[in-house]
């Protein structure tokens, strides 16, 4: 089978990768992989990413199925060689790892006769302590990849999963999960006495996870009643006819203006600050001609229904406030044809036509009386 030292456990790496090729592991989706093995090698286990061999009776040999788990757990155990909660690794290929055969009973057989101590949930701890600290990012570990050795230390197997990951979780969930319902709240009251920060961090957790899925049953079912969908989808379209304004001609004209009123208003402002004008003395002008505008418009409705006759000619508005020429001189500028006439005769005339107009301080803005649905 070629050079091997069993005393220095030296490995020949030709004679393993003789050994590797003859043996076949191919990669299965959501299962454990297929081998064809025709070395003198015996498996001695398959998961996921590989199988393992029995080497010696102290080294071992994982073959995988493709380069990249082996890379990924190849890098994964070198974080941890100064620890002692990883097998030594003795030899890299391509696709295989030759490194220590880890005794001992995993988690799972250990605690179908015994129970879970506090010792042993520190010894966790302890070792999601350790995965942080070499850079691990996933921080947890299933309970059959943990061995409990003859000394009662642990030892951690199948660690290709920890690293290079996209999605990682803020707390053990993978540990809890595998350790059944039972030894999982043992597990965390161990965990409230031994670091009770700790334990409100992971609690916090589990309750957003089991929220989690509260709303994605109920979104589900949601989906599920299309009829009900449908329905609710119809009810929605006939209450959102409430929000419509075309129907009614008079509210319409009024929300209009007031909406071309508003951009007018803010281009103007605009164009005044980019001329280095005052923006508030300028608001106030607009202001004060829409005001005078509106007063006009309220008092032909008021003579026209008296007589059809009468026409009103309203105010205009006459241009912009000019810049300054190049000689440096203002020309100016005439804001309204009949500024003085309209400021002496609003405020004799404001009481008169209040009475006519409706209840609006400061101005003769119309009131927006609410949309009506069309029949």
């Amino acid at each position: 089978m070629g050079t091997i030292n069993l005393e220095k456990n030296i490995i020949d790496p030709k004679m393993m990768d003789k050994l590797v090729k003859k043996i076949k592991v191919k990669n299965v989706f959501n299962a454990d992989v297929e081998v064809t093995n025709n070395s003198p090698l015996q498996m001695i286990g398959k998961g996921r990413q590989g199988a393992v061999f029995q080497y010696t009776d102290d080294i071992c040999v994982k073959v995988f199925g493709n380069q990249e788990d082996c890379d990924r757990e190849y890098y994964a155990l070198s974080l941890g060689q100064h620890t002692n909660l990883f097998p030594k690794v003795h030899a890299k290929g391509k696709l295989y790892i030759a490194m220590d055969f880890v005794k001992g009973v995993d988690l799972r057989e250990y605690l179908q006769s015994q129970p879970l101590t506090e010792e042993l949930s520190a010894k966790l701890i302890q070792m999601l302590i350790v995965f942080k600290e070499i850079g691990y990012e996933r921080i947890d570990h299933h309970k059959r990849q943990i061995y409990l050795q003859e000394d009662g230390s642990l030892k951690v197997i199948d660690v290709a999963r920890t690293v290079w990951r996209d999605r990682v979780y803020p707390y053990p969930r993978k540990l809890l999960n595998s350790l059944g319902n039972d030894n999982k709240g043992i597990f965390l009251s161990h965990v409230q006495a031994l670091s009770p920060e700790l334990y409100e961090e992971w609690l916090h957790y589990i309750h957003m996870e089991e929220l989690s899925r509260e709303i994605y049953q109920v979104i589900l079912n949601e989906a599920l009643d299309e009829q009900a969908k449908e329905e609710k989808m119809q009810a929605l379209k006939e209450e959102s006819n409430k929000l419509l304004t075309l129907g009614n001609e008079k509210n319409y004209v009024v929300l209009l203006e007031g909406l071309m009123h508003k951009v007018f208003k803010e281009e103007w402002v605009k164009t005044m600050l980019a001329r280095g004008e005052d923006p508030e003395k300028v608001i106030e002008k607009i202001d004060k001609y829409w005001d005078e505008r509106e007063l006009a418009s309220m008092r032909v409705i008021e003579k026209s229904s008296k007589t059809e006759t009468k026409k009103h000619k309203k105010a205009k508005f006459e241009g912009f406030p000019e810049r300054k020429s190049r000689s440096g001189t203002k020309t100016k500028t005439k804001i309204m044809a009949d500024s003085k006439s309209n400021s002496k005769s609003k405020s004799t005339k404001s009481s008169k036509s209040g009475q006519n107009i409706g209840k609006k301080a400061g101005s003769g803005r119309k009131q927006y009386i609410g949309a009506k649905k069309p029949a």
